[in-house]
C-alpha cells in the first residue's frame, strides 16, 4: 500500500489508470476511504482508469482507514485539504480534475480556494452542505458516530478536541452554504463544475442547485440520477463528457517542469 508521510501526517492512497490526473475524494463524511468507493453509486477507479490517473486516498483518522494525523482543531477544514495538495505534490501533479463525493463537496470548494489554479475541473457527487432547518445535524453526527471510536483509537485525542475541530467545521462562521467558502467565491469562480445533486438530510439539495446557479462555469446532471443503473449509466456519460471536454490537450506537467 503506497503512503505518502509529511511530518505527523501519513496518508494512504491508490491509483488506477494512466492518462490526465483525477483526483478523487470518497464520501462518507469524516470516515471517509478509498474501500467506502464500492459502497458509492459508482467507483471512480473502475469507472474512469481507462481514460484517466485516478487517485484517492483514505481521509486522515477515518475509521477502517490507513492515513493517520494530528486532529488541527483550529483549521479542521485546510488540514485535510493541506493533505490533498501535499498528496498531489507528493505523486509530481501540477494541474488536476477533482471528484468528490458528500464531503468532498466542500472539500473541492476549499481546494478551489487554496489551489484554484491547479483544479482544471471539479465533479461534487451528492455534495454535503448546511441545512437550515437542521443546523446541528453535521456536528451530532460527528459527536456520536465519528469523535468516541477516534478516542478510543487515539488516547493522545479527547473529545473536547474533537467538540472544537466540529465546532470549527460546522458551527459559526461555518453554519452556511458549503462550509468553506462563500457565495461571493463561488460566485466568482471560474471552474468548470458538473454538480451530481442528491436530496438526503446531509445532502441538501437546495445547496447544490443554489452553487450551480451561482457559479458562472457550472452544469447539473439529470435528477434523480441513481435510482437505477441506467440514471447512473446516463450520469456517467455527462461526467464522462465533461471530464473529456475539460481535460488538457497536453499530458499533465510534473512540477519540476512547471517550475521552468
Amino acid at each position: 500500500m503506497p503512503f505518502y508521510e509529511k511530518g505527523q501526517v501519513r496518508i494512504h492512497y491508490e491509483e488506477a489508470g494512466s492518462g490526465f490526473p483525477l483526483l478523487v475524494i470518497p464520501g462518507g463524511g469524516l470516515n471517509s476511504t478509498i474501500e467506502g468507493l464500492t459502497t458509492h453509486p459508482f467507483n471512480p477507479l473502475v469507472e474512469f482508469a481507462n481514460e484517466f490517473r485516478v487517485i484517492a486516498a483514505d481521509l486522515r483518522n477515518a475509521k477502517d482507514g490507513q492515513s493517520t494525523g494530528p486532529l488541527e482543531a483550529d483549521r479542521s477544514w485546510d488540514a485535510y485539504t493541506d493533505d490533498h495538495i501535499g498528496l498531489m505534490d507528493h505523486l509530481g501533479i501540477d494541474r488536476f480534475m477533482v471528484m468528490g463525493f458528500c464531503i468532498g463537496g466542500p472539500f473541492i470548494w476549499n481546494l478551489l480556494k487554496r489551489a484554484g489554479c491547479r483544479v482544471v475541473a471539479a465533479v461534487p457527487v451528492q455534495p454535503s452542505g448546511y441545512r437550515h432547518e437542521m443546523p446541528e445535524l453535521s456536528y451530532n453526527n460527528n459527536m456520536k458516530g465519528w469523535g468516541p471510536e477516534l478516542c478510543e483509537r487515539r488516547p493522545d485525542i479527547t473529545m473536547a478536541q474533537v467538540d472544537a475541530f466540529l465546532t470549527n467545521m460546522y458551527r459559526g462562521e461555518r453554519a452556511d452554504f458549503v462550509y468553506t467558502v462563500t457565495r461571493d467565491f463561488v460566485r466568482n469562480c471560474q471552474t468548470p463544475l458538473l454538480i451530481l445533486p442528491d436530496d438526503v438530510p446531509g445532502h441538501p439539495y437546495a445547496v447544490a442547485l443554489e452553487s450551480a446557479y451561482l457559479a458562472p462555469n457550472a452544469q447539473v446532471s439529470l435528477y434523480p440520477w441513481k435510482m437505477n443503473q441506467r440514471q447512473i449509466q446516463i450520469a456517467l456519460r455527462h461526467v464522462r463528457s465533461f471530464l473529456n471536454a475539460n481535460r488538457p490537450a497536453a499530458a499533465a506537467r510534473p512540477l519540476a517542469a512547471a517550475a521552468k
